[in-house]
């Protein structure tokens, strides 16, 4: 019995001496595991001028936002407008454009630098509906239905082209018949698109 609590007590007595060839060695021993916090990002945020004109071809010049870190970043971009579109048509048509522009996959550069996108393919979108104001555009999902990242890449990159009236705003629906609402693209949003949704207000009819 008294063999049995010996051989229990020795790896006791050997946790002191452990930490006092720790504390020799210069390493400070502790009791709980230590936080280092997360890893470094690598996500660098700019792109070359190559790789920008990489992605570009002759046609009108847009920015889309996309995703990088926690924020929005604008990447340049050009869409094909045929000439002489009456401005109706062309709004519609840019949308669209843009749209496709924020479903592509960003290239293997633009993922290098920390580039993604949260829009998905398959959302379509259109003119104004009976009674909507004129540069109304409805998308094919509800704008509530869209993540909050999503939601703000597309108000953002609307708001800043020929999709809107240029005064930093856009107005959106979805493919119901419930009234579309204003969404602006705040210094807020564009920091933090994960938690601040765009602002949005009700507008009257067209």
């Amino acid at each position: 019995m008294r063999r049995h609590v010996r051989l229990l007590a020795l790896p006791l007595l050997t946790l002191p001496l452990l930490g006092g060839l720790l504390a020799g060695c210069g390493i400070r021993a502790t009791e709980v595991p230590t936080d280092f916090g997360p890893a470094p990002s690598r996500a660098q945020c700019s792109l070359t001028g190559a790789d920008t004109a990489t992605r570009s071809s002759r046609g009108m010049p847009v920015r889309v936002f996309l995703l990088c870190g926690s924020s929005l970043v604008p990447v340049d971009r050009t869409v094909r407008v045929p000439e002489g579109t009456a401005d109706s048509e062309r709004r519609v048509l840019v949308a669209r454009a843009l749209l496709d522009e924020l479903a592509t996959t960003p290239s293997a550069r633009e993922a290098e630098a920390g580039y993604s996108t949260d829009v998905h393919g398959g959302i379509t979108v259109r003119g104004p509906g009976a009674g909507d104001p004129d540069d109304t555009l409805r998308l094919a999902t509800a704008p509530e239905d869209l993540t909050s990242y999503s939601l703000a890449q597309i108000v953002c990159t609307f708001s800043d082209s020929a999709a809107a009236e240029g005064d930093g705003s856009v107005i959106l629906g979805g493919p119901g018949r419930e009234r579309p609402l204003r969404y602006e693209c705040t210094d807020e949003v564009r920091s933090r698109p994960g938690s601040v949704e765009p602002p949005s207000t009700r507008v009257a009819g067209g």
